[in-house]
């Protein structure tokens, strides 16, 4: 569906997402965000105000979050640059808001589909998690569910896509990749190319990855790359018993920023493609498979 900006009777402004008229999918993920936002209460998380159900309208109220998307301000469409301090304390905003959702909420929230389109920055630049369409409740107790898979390339974890089994390592793997468009300003999958690749041979084939840091950031202010960086790919990691958790991703980026004595700066001045299917057994970003075939907004599947 479409959003739309407008503001409540009482003044404050409001993100307005209208659901397709006749559209199941939009029905489902209509209900989904009720249910899950309906309990969730987050500075990290956006915040649903409202809905709207009458005569076949769907509609869902967000709180507004002034900045957009991170991925917005990263492809320099904001007009905002990020700093490097700036980046990290969005990612330990970001991981707060995962945190929260896989650790404090009864039953716990897979979001399912993480990415830097779905973390939104406030007028501060504090950042939230939002798009709760696809996201699923670990209920009864349980640590995973078989279920269809479902999220976009490039983010998507191969071993969900290859086992239809989602956790909460599922979204892990997801920051991890948010974690490295951080570092480079690159979107996931560009001209067929992938980060989580492409950092794993600049780390395999000189040690570091200083080649592929976003050039808008001065290359000596970057303290701490080397530990964000070896985070990140523990995050993204092919199995998920060998990745961290949230709540571990959160304690190793604060200390990041507390060795590198940052403090959070307020004045700091997609070509993926959303997948949806039965999954494979063959890995999804594996260059000698024929379907690693991404270009512009080509469709990965079907």
């Amino acid at each position: 569906g479409k959003v739309y900006k407008g503001h409540l009777n009482t003044g404050p402004l409001v993100a307005i997402k209208r659901a397709k008229q006749g559209s199941l999918q939009g029905a489902l993920e209509f209900k989904t965000e009720i249910e899950l936002l309906s309990r969730v209460h987050h500075k990290n998380v956006v915040n649903l105000v409202g809905f709207c159900y009458d005569q076949g309208e769907q509609m869902l109220i967000y709180e507004y979050v002034h900045n957009g998307s991170l991925r917005a301000t990263l492809s320099g469409k904001s007009g905002i640059w990020l700093n490097w301090s700036r980046r990290l304390n969005i990612a330990l905003d970001a991981a707060r808001g995962l945190a929260y959702l896989h650790e404090l909420v009864d039953p716990p929230i897979i979001h399912r589909d993480i990415k830097s389109d779905n973390i939104l920055l406030d007028d501060q630049l504090n950042a939230k998690v939002a798009d709760f369409g696809l996201s699923i409740p670990l209920s009864g107790g349980r640590d995973h569910v078989t279920t269809q898979v479902k999220g976009t390339m490039g983010y998507l974890d191969p071993e969900y896509y290859m086992t239809q089994i989602l956790t909460e390592k599922s979204d892990v793997y997801s920051f991890g990749v948010v974690m490295l468009e951080l570092v480079t300003g690159k979107l996931p999958i560009e001209q067929k190319m992938y980060i989580v690749r492409e950092v794993k041979e600049a780390l395999k084939e000189t040690g570091n990855i200083y080649n592929l840091v976003d050039r808008t950031i001065s290359a000596n202010t970057v303290t701490g790359l080397k530990e964000f960086v070896g985070l990140a790919m523990r995050c993204v990691e092919d199995t998920g018993d060998k990745r961290p958790s949230m709540s571990e991703v959160v304690k190793e980026i604060e200390s990041i920023i507390q060795a590198s004595d940052f403090r959070a700066i307020a004045d700091s001045t997609t070509t993926s493609t959303s997948f949806e299917g039965a999954g494979s057994d063959v890995h999804p970003y594996n260059s000698s498979s024929s379907s690693f075939g991404i270009t512009g907004t080509t469709p990965f599947l079907r």
